[in-house]
């Protein structure tokens, strides 16, 4: 059997993780959040549950070694944007106390959060929107207006502007932590990747994202469309991406899905993909683990709603923590 400690189990990607993990009889699933109030913590046992620090926190990284050393971790599998690159970082001492990173390569990482550096990387590969910095050169570009401005870091729809004119975008100044990008008018669709450890594509599973409710997908269906899983499997193969990432996708004028940016961790709708056919979360269990898993693994078309579930428990068993009332996590 091996132990596995799934973070930010606050949010929906957490949560899926889990409930993945928690099915197998194999698998002994521990859960930890900054938050002695996430949900995810009391789907496991009491003895089973861990309070971290922030993820942006200087002591994150080094506790959390110490407590897959404490508990024995074989697989960490974390949740979070802003805890992964510190832990990619740290791979190698994970693994002197016998822990296994469930998550992409730190070069992997390091392209997929910044913006403009995926757009370099993907743009011989896909479609990508016309990309530049918002500087001098970047304003003066010939612009079909509106276009998009929005941070080179950073998840979900947060300091995302439509800009309508030229003289708007001019008031904006200099701020090259941020891009300017074209705006492309087509449906937006989701693609949820797995990527062997050799980077071979396992699975693709394009998905609508319905209905949406603070960035976190709530109704949505997976979609049989070449075009959009053959698309983010070559971004996937652009980046090098090995275990599971988010790519996303929205159609340009011509038709064509161009790439917007990619989330290199599980998204909150992973249920759905789950549903489909396609369990990533236990799928890269194996894989991390050296067990043989298929080379390709296909889905069915299928819908879903979403609803909350209430876990009630004793006060007394709701865990103290000094931290943030909320996760640090993206809840996409």
């Amino acid at each position: 059997m091996t132990r596995v400690l799934v973070t930010g189990v606050g949010g929906p990607a957490g949560v899926a993780v889990l409930r993945s993990l928690l099915k197998r009889e194999d698998v002994d699933v521990f859960a930890a959040d900054m938050d002695g109030w996430a949900s995810g913590l009391y789907l496991v046992g009491a003895d089973r549950r861990r309070i971290v620090p922030a993820g942006r926190s200087a002591g994150f990284v080094d506790h959390v070694i110490e407590q897959c050393r404490a508990d024995g971790i074989d697989v960490l599998f974390s949740t979070v944007d802003v805890e992964l690159p510190g832990l990619a970082v740290r791979r190698d001492d994970l693994l002197a106390v016998g822990t296994r990173l469930a998550a992409p390569s730190l070069v992997t990482l390091a392209v997929c959060l910044d913006k403009y550096l995926l757009a370099e990387r993907c743009s011989a590969s896909v479609t990508v929107p016309t990309t530049r910095l918002l500087n001098g050169e970047g304003r003066d570009h010939d612009w079909s207006f509106p276009v998009i401005v929005k941070p080179r870091s950073g998840a979900g729809s947060r300091g995302v502007r439509l800009v309508e004119d030229r003289a708007a975008l001019e008031a904006l100044g200099d701020d090259e932590s941020n891009i300017i990008q074209e705006h492309l008018p087509g449906d937006e669709f989701s693609v949820d990747v797995l990527a062997g450890l050799d980077g071979s594509v396992i699975a693709a599973v394009p998905r609508s994202r319905e209905r949406v409710d603070s960035g976190v997908s709530i109704a949505g269906r997976t979609v049989r469309r070449a075009e959009l899983s053959d698309t983010a499997a070559a971004v996937a193969r652009a980046i090098g991406l090995s275990g599971v990432a988010n790519v996303q996708l929205r159609y340009s004028s011509s038709g064509v899905p161009a790439l917007l940016e990619v989330n290199p961790r599980f998204p909150g709708a992973m249920p759905l993909t789950i549903a489909s056919g396609v369990d990533m979360p236990s799928l890269l269990h194996d894989l991390v683990i050296g067990r043989d898993v298929p080379e390709t693994v296909d889905f069915v078309e299928l819908a879903n709603v979403r609803f909350l579930e209430d876990v009630f428990l004793d006060p007394a068993d709701v865990l103290v923590s000094e931290n943030a009332a909320h996760s640090d996590g993206p809840g996409e």
